[in-house]
This record gives C-alpha cells, structure tokens and sequence, in this order.
C-alpha cells in the first residue's frame, strides 16, 4: 500500500494536470478562438436587416401621380407583453378589424401574427401599445391601374421594375437601400430596444412624365368605345407636342386582353397616310407645278404586271387632288419623277426604318428597304404607302415634323427628373434630329393635308371651331408575313390646328369588322371626338391664348329653340367654374344629337362642355330644363345607339 506522501503527490500532480489542460484549453478560447467565438456569439445575438427604401413616384404633367409607393404595416403582437391584455385586446381587434375568435386564437400563441396590410392611419393609436410589433412594408401603388399600363408597366415581386418606363427608369426609381443590426435573445426574438443604423435608406428619384392624364383618359376611353363599336382586333392611339416632341398619350388596345406597348412596338403598313412623304419629296425638288395635271386614267392604271386603282376617280389631278382624294394612280404618276435614292432618302429622313429614341425599352425601328433591294413595283408601292413598315410613334413623330416647321425631333416620354428632396436634376428640351423640308415646303404639305378634310377623304374629322390638316390611310393587313383576305389596317393621322399645330394625333384601328373598314369612317371620326373632348377639357396640354387666334369655321345653324335668345358670350379659352358670373339660363335638350351639334349648341348658351362617352348624346347634367349659370360646366354623356 502506498505511502500518504505518494498518494498525496499523485494527487497533486494530477490537479496540477487538470489546471494545465484547463489553462490551456482557456488560452485556446481565449487566445487562439477567441476572435472567432465572439463572432458567432455576435451573430446569434445581432441582426443585420436591410431597410428597403422608398421608391420614387412618377407624375404625369400636371403633378397628378401615377405610380407611387405607399407605406402598410403587418403587425405583430406578443400577448405575454401586453399590459393590460382587455383593454389593449379590444383596442387591437377595433384598428385590426379583427373578430373576437381571432384575437382569442391570437392569445394562445407565443406570438401572434397579423398580415394585413395595414395603412399608418389604421395602426397609429397601437404605436404606443407595448407588446406590439409593426413590421413596415413598402408597396407599388397605382392610383388608375388602367392609365397607360402597357407604356407604364409594373414593378415584380422583389420590387424592382418588371415591364415598361418602371423597368427602364429603375435605376433612378429604386433608391438605395439602408441597412440596421437589432438585437436578439437565446430564442431569436428581437429586443425592445432601438435598432442601430448602419446605413439609413435613400428614397428614389421621382419622374415627371410627359403624358397628360386627361388626354390619356380621352384617349383610352374614345378607343376603347370604337373598338367596341366596329368590332375591332384592335388599335392604338397616340398624342405629341410637335413643337416640343413630348408625348402625351399613349393608348394600346387588343382583343386577347394583352397590354403590350403596341404604339412602340408593332408595325403596320401606313398606307395613304404616307402620300405626304412622296408630296414632301416632289415639292422640296421643285419636281411638280401647283397647276400641273395627270390623267386619272377612269379609276384604273396598268403598271407593268399590276393594277392600281381609285376609290374616288377624277378625269384630271394636281398633287394638292391626288391628297385630297387619296389618288393612288395620280400619286404613283407624280413619285415616277423621283429617283429611288431620293424616295428612299425622304422617308429614312422622315425618321423610318430607324428607331426613334425614345425612352422606352421595346421600340422598333419598322422597316425600310434599301434601294438596292427593292423590286420594280418597289417604288410605286411606297408611294402609296405600302411596303414600308411603321409604328405609330414613327408615324406620329414624322407628321410632327411638318408641324414643326420641317424639323424632325426626337420624341420623349421623360419631362423632368426630382430628387427626393424636390431638386430638378433634369428637365427636358427640344431635341432635333435634322431639317427634313425647309419651312415653306412644311407649311405647303399642311395645305394639302388641310384640303384632306375641307373636302375630301378625312371629312368626318372636321371641327367646326378650328382647321385641321390631316390624312387618312387604309392598307391591306399583313398577318403572318401574308396579307390577311378581308383585313383591314385603317389609319388617321392629323394636325391640330392646321396653321400653328399643337397637337399631332394618330389613330390606328386593326381589321374593323362591323360597318366599313376605311379609315375616313372609322379612324376619322375617333379623332374628331378626342379632339372635340380636349377642347372642352379643363387642363388639357394646348395653349388657349394660341388657340385663340385661329380664324373659326362658320357655326352651324342653332337648334330648335334657341331661336330669340340672346347669348351669353364666353371668351376662349374657358376660365373655371368659379369665373361663372353669367345670368342663370336653362339647359337647352340635346339628347340623341350628334356630339358635335351638342357641344355646339351649350357653346352657343354659354356653357363649358365636358364629355363623357362616345356617339350620340343620352343626357346632360344639370339635366335638360334646369337652369345654370353662364360659363358653367355641362357634363354630356354619350352612348352607342343602335
């Protein structure tokens, strides 16, 4: 048996083992890993969460927002916190709007969850409720979600811009995000305290656009009403500023429900509205006398191995004829004179065959045949509009030239650009592209567009307050590579007015199939009806003082009724309702009269007129027989009628 002395060394020995290795181990923690376990202690103790930031609005011209981010809460409730659980129970079920069982089911969890979401304005009294958690979330909020969506487009769900202007101005929409660390217990629950920022969020740029929200709202309704009335596949609709580029509407309707931004995107043939371009050539080579005549050849013409026939045959044409009647043998005879470098040069300076460089992602730049590729027909055929592929943003912005003295621009969708804190970092300006025709030619071509609907094809656009300068267009459709039989593209597009335009407008309606297909019965009076609704309009982008001096057609004879009353005379442009100072006077009845006749009429009484419909007049309101006060407002609603 051991001595007392060699137990007790052993025993010292083997404490003295036990505090080395336990020394040793705590160096290890302390010294070797120290750094690495304060980090994984730190983690579970710590989050980083990420503060998303507040994406910019985008405006339409006036200020009125069409995309904009809204702040909703989820909110969460810990019952084990909750001071007084009845009273704060009955307070949190009346802003959540939740039901008694609900809350009750809430109570016997750990935590209870609530998705929502709920608006600031709904969870403001439970900021100060302890045990509540409210978790912010920032959503994409479309005030109309039907307003130019193809061209506006959407944000996806990781909140970056999915489709159109929101995915292509992402960049200066999304900000830049924050980030924060929060504090956490053993089980991962957040602490009550404060959170410490890192990085606080950046709001995103907000976007002035230049679409005008009450054309766009013409727009949109007016299509939609003729697309439903002819029986369309459908169409589109587009507004410019010729002086400025700026678009103004955008309206993109499909039968299959779709919502892509056709008027950027799809091509069609222009037919007739193209004409002008082949005139445009002639007139700047001084290849055509004002008095010069070509044979109409009785409505049809042999051209080598084709046909070319006329809707409306004259025994004899000038060019300012051929436009006006929308002669194709006449123009073919006239384009003759021109060499195939120089009908290829007017048209690429026109703008087609090249994109336009807009702002906007899915353009296409149409097509436009090199001269070297082109066919012995090839030349007859673009002078009639016919193998040539356009959008109607090309269509619109090379009409825009000749309203703007022969200068072609660049069109844009972008107005301005803001800070957060309201700077403007960008504001847009005119941008010429190049001189196409010298100001006289342009101001020639808005005459023999003028005559289009003084008195010929376009008629059905005439306005009995100011000139418009417009061409109608009707060209076979080609559907998969093939002209479709019984297809139909018919087009319109116009200047208003036709001395000083402000307004270039082009209307597009794909295969109409009730009633006629040719665009001086279908497209025309669509624009007829934009226009006669922008007139009456309150905020609609057109410079009344302007407007002002151009010289009126005659008025039409007043109707039944109006006869021995003395009108109240109101100067244009209209001012507000708050300016009706006038003497009180009845609603004259216009129900079932044209729209035109209408609006005239309450002109004639003194009234302002807004428009709400398309077709013939169903009521007014103040209805008929009530009296209002002169230069007051007159809402006209108008229905299809059978």
């Amino acid at each position: 048996m051991a001595k007392p002395v060699v137990r007790l060394q052993v025993v010292q020995a083997l404490m003295f083992a036990g505090l080395a290795a336990l020394v040793g181990r705590a160096a290890q923690v302390q010294l070797v890993r120290g750094a690495r376990y304060a980090a994984e202690a730190q983690a579970q103790r710590t989050q980083r969460v990420v503060l998303e930031a507040r994406r910019g609005t985008l405006y339409d011209r006036h200020g009125t927002p069409i995309a904009l981010t809204q702040e909703t809460y989820h909110v969460g409730v810990a019952p084990n916190e909750l001071r007084d659980p009845v009273r704060d129970g009955r307070l949190i079920m009346r802003q959540l709007r939740l039901t008694l069982r609900r809350w009750e089911h809430g109570l016997r969890k750990r935590y209870a969850y609530f998705q929502g979401p709920y608006s600031a304005l709904e969870i403001h009294p439970l900021r100060a409720v302890q045990g509540v958690h409210l978790e912010p979330v920032l959503n994409r909020f479309y005030p109309s979600p039907d307003f130019a969506r193809a061209v506006i487009g959407r944000v996806g769900a990781d909140g970056r811009g999915a489709s159109g202007l929101e995915r292509t101005l992402d960049s200066l929409l999304a900000g830049t995000p924050g980030a924060a660390v929060v504090l956490r217990d053993r089980a991962g629950l957040e602490y009550e305290s404060p959170a410490r920022l890192i990085a606080g969020p950046v709001a995103g740029h907000d976007v002035v656009l230049t679409l005008d929200a009450e054309l766009q709202e013409i727009a949109q309704r007016a299509l939609d009403e003729a697309l439903r009335r002819m029986d369309a596949e459908g169409g589109d609709v587009l507004m410019l500023d010729p002086v400025s580029g700026e678009v103004l509407a955008v309206a993109a309707r499909h039968d299959d429900g779709g919502a892509r931004p056709s008027a950027f995107s799809d091509v069609f043939e222009p037919g007739s509205t193209a004409k002008i371009f082949a005139a445009a050539a002639l007139l700047t080579g001084n290849l055509v006398r004002p008095d010069e005549r070509v044979s109409g050849e009785g409505g049809k013409y042999r051209l080598a191995s084709r046909t070319i026939e006329d809707e409306h045959p004259l025994p004899t044409l000038t060019l300012a004829d051929a436009i006006r009647v929308s002669s194709n043998i006449a123009l073919v005879k006239f384009a003759a004179r021109l060499a195939p470098e120089e009908q290829y040069r007017i048209l690429r300076d026109f703008g087609f065959g090249a994109p336009t460089g807009i702002e906007f992602p899915a353009e296409s730049p149409g097509r436009l045949r090199f001269p070297k590729d082109w066919t012995r027909p090839s030349a007859a055929s673009l002078a009639m509009g016919y193998e040539l592929s356009v959008t109607p943003l090309q269509l619109a912005v090379a009409y825009a030239a000749l309203g703007n003295e022969g200068v072609l621009l660049q069109p844009s969708l972008l107005r301005e650009i803001r800070t957060p804190d309201g700077k403007v970092i960008y504001r847009h300006r005119p941008e010429p592209v190049r001189r196409v025709v010298p100001p006289e030619v342009a101001a020639q071509l808005r005459d023999l567009l003028l005559g289009v609907v003084e008195g010929g094809t376009g008629a059905e656009a005439a306005l009995t307050t100011f000139p418009l300068a417009a061409k109608t267009g009707t060209a076979r459709r080609v559907v998969d590579g093939r002209y479709a039989p019984g297809q139909y593209t018919a087009s319109f597009a116009a200047l208003f007015p036709a001395d000083q335009p402000q307004l270039v407008v082009v209307v597009k309606i794909d295969s109409p199939r009730r009633g006629s297909f040719f665009a001086a019965q279908t497209a025309a009076p669509v624009t007829r009806s934009m226009l006669e609704q922008a007139l009456a309009a309150r905020t609609v982008a057109l410079d009344r003082a302007r407007l002002s001096t151009s010289v009126p057609a005659p008025e039409s004879a007043p109707l039944k009724g109006d006869g021995g009353v003395v009108p109240y005379v109101v100067g244009w442009p209209y001012r507000p309702d708050s300016a009706a100072t006038g003497p009180e006077r009845a609603v004259p009845d216009v129900g079932g009269r044209p729209i035109r006749e209408a609006v005239h009429a309450l002109h004639r009484r003194g009234f302002r007129v807004v428009l709400k419909g398309w077709g013939a007049v169903d009521h007014t309101w103040p209805a008929a027989g009530e009296r209002a006060r002169a230069g007051s407002t007159v809402t006209l609603f108008a229905t299809d009628r059978p």
